[in-house]
């Protein structure tokens, strides 16, 4: 596997979905079908898994990433005009909340598929 970690499979995956189903849906169907097709090639795939946010040792929330890959990456599914420093820093934030190091951001908007792969330093 490239990098290492699923990430190029999980690309794979994003281009046919989009490939079958065409840009400028709304997220969720690029969501459910991804999540189908990652199935289909043998990947644990959960959407919506919630992972607590926790102040002083209290939960006080939860960040909900799109999609959880063999439990150790994120995938965050967008529908918008580009990628931007927003959907990065939340993918980030993401990440440290979760306590993983790698996160994808895919959109399905345009024409040509766009994807983000993030890495959160353990240093971090």
């Amino acid at each position: 596997m490239e990098f290492q970690d699923g990430t190029y499979e999980v690309i794979g995956s994003a281009m046919r979905v989009h490939k079958a189903l065409g840009p400028g849906l709304r997220e969720k169907p690029y969501e459910n079908a991804l999540v189908i097709d990652l199935h289909q090639n043998g990947f644990r795939a959960e959407a919506q898994h919630a992972y607590p946010i926790r102040y002083l040792g209290q939960i006080v929330g939860d960040c909900i990433p799109d999609i959880t890959v063999h439990g150790n990456v994120l995938v965050d599914v967008k529908s918008i005009d580009a990628i931007g420093e927003s959907e990065t820093a939340q993918m980030l934030n993401y990440l440290r909340i979760a306590r993983l190091e790698v996160g994808l951001i895919i959109n399905f908007r345009n024409p040509k598929l766009e994807w983000v792969r993030k890495v959160r330093s353990q240093t971090v």
